[in-house]
Formats: C-alpha cells, sequence, structure tokens
C-alpha cells in the first residue's frame, strides 16, 4: 500500500506492507533508529514518538494508519541548528536517563504530557508516565527532569 506521511516536518511516500508497524517503518524505511523496540507487546513505551502531536506506542499502530498523518520522532524534537529539545537538556542535566534505551520513549511521553499539563505535580508525571517503563533510574530523576523542564 502507498502511504503519504510528513515525519519530523519531512514529506514521505512510500510503499508499504499493510502488517508493517509503524516503529518498523521509521527505523527500517526512514532510517530514524532514535525511536527504539523494546518489547513487541506496548507494555514498555520505548517506541513512543507523536502521530498528529500525541504521544503514541508506535509498536501498536500499523504504518498504513498513519497515512495522512504528522509524526515526530526523537530526532525531530532538536532544533533546526542541532540544539537539543527544552526537554532533552533536561533529561541531560537532572541524569534522567542511565542506559539511554528507555530515553526517548520517556522524552516523548514527557513532552506530550507537558502539552496536556504544562505544570504538573509530581503525580501528575509519575501517572503521565506510567505506560513507559525504565528499568535503570527508578524515575526519581526522570521525574525530576520532567518537572525541571514544566513551565518552560
Amino acid at each position: 500500500m502507498q502511504i503519504r506521511v510528513t515525519v519530523n516536518g519531512v514529506e514521505h511516500v512510500s510503499d508499504v506492507e499493510p502488517r508493517t508497524l509503524l516503529v518498523q517503518y521509521v527505523r527500517e524505511a526512514l532510517g530514524l533508529t532514535g525511536t527504539n523496540i523494546g518489547c513487541d507487546t506496548s507494555s514498555c513505551g520505548a517506541c513512543s514518538l507523536h502521530v498528529d502531536g500525541e504521544a503514541v506506542k508506535s509498536c501498536t499502530l500499523l504504518a498504513v494508519q498513519a497515512d495522512g498523518a504528522n509524526v515526530t520522532t526523537i530526532e525531530g524534537l532538536a532544533g533546526k541548528d542541532g540544539s537539543l529539545h527544552p526537554m532533552q537538556k533536561a533529561f541531560m542535566e537532572n541524569h534522567g536517563l542511565q542506559c539511554g534505551y528507555c530515553t526517548p520513549g520517556m522524552v516523548m511521553a514527557a513532552t506530550s504530557l507537558l502539552k496536556e499539563i504544562p505544570n504538573p505535580t509530581e503525580e501528575d508525571v509519575r501517572i503521565g508516565l506510567e505506560g513507559n517503563l525504565c528499568r535503570c533510574t527508578g524515575y526519581h530523576n526522570i521525574v525530576k527532569a520532567v518537572m525541571a523542564c514544566a513551565g518552560k
């Protein structure tokens, strides 16, 4: 099937197998490997990206379902000059990552959360990120990073 998807501001027209997952499409067809495949069961959130401004687990969406959509990956958050997005900077400054595997999905979920709740409480952040798993940090510094970015 042919799809037309705008990814990180660039329109792509591609032929895809109907069963291709969105995460496979962005990684394999477009070479945007910042979006990670973690569990293949939608449990971990490592594959989170934005579709039309909403954070979604891209392993739960077929590429054909994104036809006509505007998709943003972790690579698309950075400024045109390569500068880090404020959330990426907050994760770095607040030690919100260790191995880094969950980080792209966490950052995408966190930026979506702050669009919905610009000034969240710590509880709001913990609830908002509950669909994303981290095996390394214990979440304290991730929550700290999101709180540091809130209101900016």
